[in-house]
């Protein structure tokens, strides 16, 4: 059974469910960022509402303070941002104005498939992206001495392919990076066997799609892709400065393939903070305990790391609830779900059966991780 719709509605895709064909390939070829983003943002504006167009459109940043002109281009450093699968430049805007304040030249990026509508996943191809992220990094390479990639999720994964190849790359800032995840991804597209006379079979999930900066309806191509990407990353490891952070409690990716990857860095400069409900301890980890009972938080979640509780929108006291856990098998919980929760968290088995749950969107140790990231950039050669 299709999950979030039962067996009569799942024929009745609607329109967002569908492609735009506006948003499956990458555009800005031979254009500067400034143009990408003015193109970007008129695209979107055909096809969502003015009022969600800054928080899914890419942008940049000029550094904030005196220290930042560089010896032979105008900054010194500089850094590219990329989110995450369904997700939009939205979930970067904390860790961009972080970067800002600390003198770097920002660009974010706006995947293809993303900030549109969910079924402009159905056609996309992993490759779009990490042409995305290639183009990207020229843009910024012209315009700063030192040059490091930050990625979300799959921009993580996007970020170390990237950096793997490409010499101009000095470090790598990668938040619940997307190095592994189900087995099963790679089977996903099985569904295009069938899909063309049953349309619906082409999703995992049909959800509401209330929130204006993530798609919650999940194509399976999606996940394919998502796999495809993972296969191509490096096996060995960095030879550049790698900060990370992730939760151990994750339901999205593999959290323990971070941990791997941090002990293959053979940079002597990288440092891992781990959120997890039991200590862990060994070299350049710094762990923090994701149980905090006093706030009803019973972990961490994939989705809570790069936000800040003041956020508006996925902040502590923010307009959104996540409570799509629910929604296909238990509409009760829902609804009391979105009205009021018992405790936020992972949305894990052994974490969902206690209570309502809600997962967590936001980071209630952000203020900390920012601390960390500072101490790391005062540590870059």
């Amino acid at each position: 059974m299709l999950r979030g719709y039962d067996e009569e509605e799942m024929i009745q895709l609607e329109q967002r469910h569908r492609t735009s064909g506006m948003n499956s390939r990458f555009a800005g070829t031979g254009l500067s960022f400034a143009d990408y983003v003015r193109q970007t943002r008129a695209m979107l504006r055909v096809i969502r509402a003015d009022t969600v167009v800054d928080g899914n459109a890419p942008f940049e940043l000029l550094p904030v303070g005196d220290d930042h002109r560089g010896r032979a281009k105008p900054f010194r450093r500089g850094i590219l941002l990329t989110h995450g699968l369904s997700d939009s430049p939205y979930h970067m805007r904390h860790l961009a104005a972080f970067f800002q304040r600390n003198g770097f030249r920002v660009m974010a990026l706006l995947l293809p498939g993303h900030g549109t509508q969910p079924g402009d996943l159905l056609d996309v191809h992993w490759r779009e992206w990490a042409r995305t992220v290639a183009w990207g990094v020229d843009c910024l390479a012209a315009e700063v001495d030192e040059l490091y990639l930050a990625g979300f999720s799959a921009g993580g994964a996007l970020s170390v392919r990237q950096a793997a190849s490409d010499a101009r790359v000095r470090g790598l800032f990668l938040f619940s990076p997307a190095l592994e995840i189900t087995a099963r991804a790679r089977w996903a597209n099985l569904h295009k066997l069938y899909s063309g006379f049953v349309p619906a079979a082409a999703w995992l999930n049909l959800l509401p799609d209330a929130d204006p900066y993530k798609y919650e309806s999940f194509c399976k191509n999606a996940a394919a892709q998502m796999y495809a990407l993972t296969q191509t990353l490096p096996r060995g490891g960095m030879d550049i400065p790698v900060f990370a952070a992730a939760s151990a409690e994750d339901a999205t990716v593999h959290a323990m393939a971070t941990l791997r990857f941090m002990q293959r860095v053979r940079h002597p400069l990288h440092h891992l903070v781990w959120y997890a409900r039991e200590a862990l301890t060994g070299q350049n980890l710094e762990w923090v305990n994701s149980h905090l009972p006093g706030q009803h938080i019973l972990s961490s979640a994939h989705t809570a790391i790069v936000m800040a509780p003041e956020d508006a929108h996925y902040g502590a006291h923010g307009d959104y609830a996540n409570c799509l856990h629910y929604f296909a098998e238990e509409p009760a919980r829902y609804t009391a779900c979105m009205a009021r929760a018992d405790g936020w968290g992972e949305v894990l088995p052994e974490l969902l059966a206690p209570g309502v749950l809600r997962r967590l969107t936001w980071n209630p140790h952000y203020a900390a991780l920012e601390t960390s990231m500072q101490r790391f950039i005062g540590e870059l050669p």
